[in-house]
């Protein structure tokens, strides 16, 4: 199968507050007030968490289907402890990013434990959002 492009384009509207267009979607990215935002939507590091639920959740339901695995529904929930001191500008001593990212699957099936054990596997291992938090990926940042 060929590469994809994926492709979104933002714009600031404030010091905080960013609109993202995806498709023929806006995404409003947002930090709360007590960061000095408007709180008019989540903040960046909340829709990584979020992308990751997102893209969880297909692979969950695609790896059960290749299983033959009923799936009625699946519950996610991730967290992550991150210290905002570097992206304050207070201290580089700590990365800026998450500290590390925990996941709990809970899905509403009647698989034993066996299966469970490969779907879980197969979902962390198949998804591109899991992939790009867990593995270096070159980045380019220009200025036009």
């Amino acid at each position: 199968m060929a590469d994809m492009k994926v492709r979104v384009s933002a714009q600031s509207e404030n010091a905080t507050k960013t609109v993202v267009k995806a498709r023929n979607f806006e995404i409003v990215i947002d930090e709360p007030a007590e960061l000095g935002g408007t709180n008019d939507g989540p903040n960046p590091v909340e829709y990584v968490l979020g992308a990751f639920a997102g893209c969880l959740n297909v692979m969950a339901h695609v790896v059960a289907k290749e299983l033959n695995m009923t799936l009625r529904g699946v519950k996610i929930d991730i967290s992550g402890p991150l210290n905002p001191a570097r992206l304050f500008g207070q201290s580089f001593e700590e990365r800026a990013g998450f500290k590390e990212i925990s996941v709990v699957l809970k899905p509403d099936t009647d698989a034993d434990q066996a299966t469970l054990e490969k779907w879980a596997k197969a979902i962390e291992d198949r998804c591109p959002v899991s992939d790009n938090l867990q593995h270096v990926t070159p980045v380019s940042v220009v200025v036009k």
